[in-house]
């Protein structure tokens, strides 16, 4: 039974790391685009991107993920997503990719409009470019600024990535919960616990370690 049990979480779990792999691939580069244009002079973008914004942080992840699986086949009366596994996963994956972007937008624009103004300035009197400056100058301290708030939202989608069960997608949580229904037995679930335990500590200790390489950048 143990050896079954394992099988069990460790696919689950894999199934949760790519979840967790493909957010922050997509959330990441989108939450930066999102910032920029919540901070644009063009206000009909800026007050658009502000208000998808402040709904997506506004809601539970939960809701968004039914609403993101049911929603189109129920307004366009088609499964949309075509079905099966794969369906679910990418519904999961894209939900969580825009969930998480939003609120990356507004650690990027928090560090971004932290940076004195006094340096961008001193940027336009060496002569660079508004697109050099930003990456030159701005982004290599906002990188700084952003790192610890950046890493508190990366623990928490390690323990929001058992929310796909929601849609029956397969991940770590779903699989120990599954054999309370098929065995009586509750022990794996709690052995779930030990994975987003080892998972979580090992990101904090890289996240830390990240932490002081860019100890060097002073602001």
């Amino acid at each position: 039974m143990f050896i079954t049990v394992l099988r069990a979480l460790n696919s689950g779990f894999l199934r949760s790391l790519e979840i967790f792999a493909l957010t922050l691939l997509g959330a990441l580069p989108l939450g930066l685009l999102l910032s920029l244009g919540s901070m644009s002079r063009f206000r009909p973008l800026k007050y658009a991107v502000k208000l998808v914004v402040w709904i997506v942080r506004g809601t539970p992840l939960m809701l968004q993920l039914l609403v993101v699986y049911y929603g189109p086949g129920i307004l366009l009366g088609d499964n949309w997503w075509g079905g099966g596994a794969a369906g679910r996963f990418t519904a999961a994956a894209l939900t969580f990719i825009f969930n998480y972007a939003c609120y990356f937008s507004e650690i990027f624009r928090g560090g971004i409009e932290g940076v004195p103004a006094g340096q961008r300035e001193a940027g336009q009197v060496l002569g660079l470019t508004n697109r050099q400056i930003f990456f030159r100058v701005t982004l290599l301290q906002v990188v700084k600024r952003i790192v610890p708030p950046i890493g508190n939202e990366v623990i928490t989608l390690v323990k929001d990535t058992s929310l796909v069960r929601v849609i029956a997608v397969y991940e770590l949580m779903w699989e120990g919960q599954s054999f309370i229904k098929a065995s009586g037995i509750i022990w794996p679930l709690f052995f779930t616990g030990v994975y987003y335990l080892l998972f979580s500590g090992l990101l904090t200790v890289l996240l830390g370690r990240l932490e002081k390489r860019l100890g060097y950048f002073k602001v």
